[in-house]
């Protein structure tokens, strides 16, 4: 089966369209690119076009990553810097990153959980329940010395 061609023009213009929907890494947007078999200038050429038009920007992407999935997929900082850097985004960027989640919202949230979670767990015994809980957590990103001071304060 053949695949379509297109200029660098028109990968250009799907690849501002690719980043404007979402913020990108650069990671996912050279994956993308890989996909369409172009020489190294023609790479070259686009990556540096989205960047001084601010299509791409890591520190942005960081930011609104580290934003979006503590608010909304309850991840602590910990899962949030491994998925950072997963995409290779610089520890720079994944400090700045960090700066965006309010350390009150977070204890908030941490807390929460704690509390959701009691009242799934089914356990008895009082070790393994609170194990469970704290490996939810743990999954979930969270620090172990907060979980621990957590599970600590709202003990069952």
């Amino acid at each position: 089966m053949n695949k379509p061609v297109f200029t660098v023009e028109e990968i250009k213009r799907k690849l501002e369209q690719y980043c404007v929907y979402q913020d990108r890494c650069h990671k996912e947007v050279a994956q993308k690119l890989q996909d369409y078999n172009l020489i190294p200038e023609a790479k070259e050429y686009i990556l540096l076009h989205l960047l001084e038009h601010n299509f791409l920007n890591e520190e942005r992407f960081a930011k609104s990553f580290a934003r979006g999935k503590f608010r909304i997929k309850k991840w602590g900082k910990e899962r949030i810097v491994r998925e950072l850097k997963f995409r290779d985004i610089s520890v720079y960027n994944i400090q700045s990153a960090l700066k965006e989640i309010d350390e009150e919202e977070y204890m908030k949230t941490l807390y929460e959980l704690v509390a959701k979670k009691k009242a799934t767990v089914s356990e008895t015994n009082p070790f393994k329940r609170k194990k469970k809980i704290a490996d939810y957590l743990l999954y979930r990103g969270f620090e172990s010395n907060l979980i621990y001071e957590a599970l600590k304060t709202t003990d069952s």
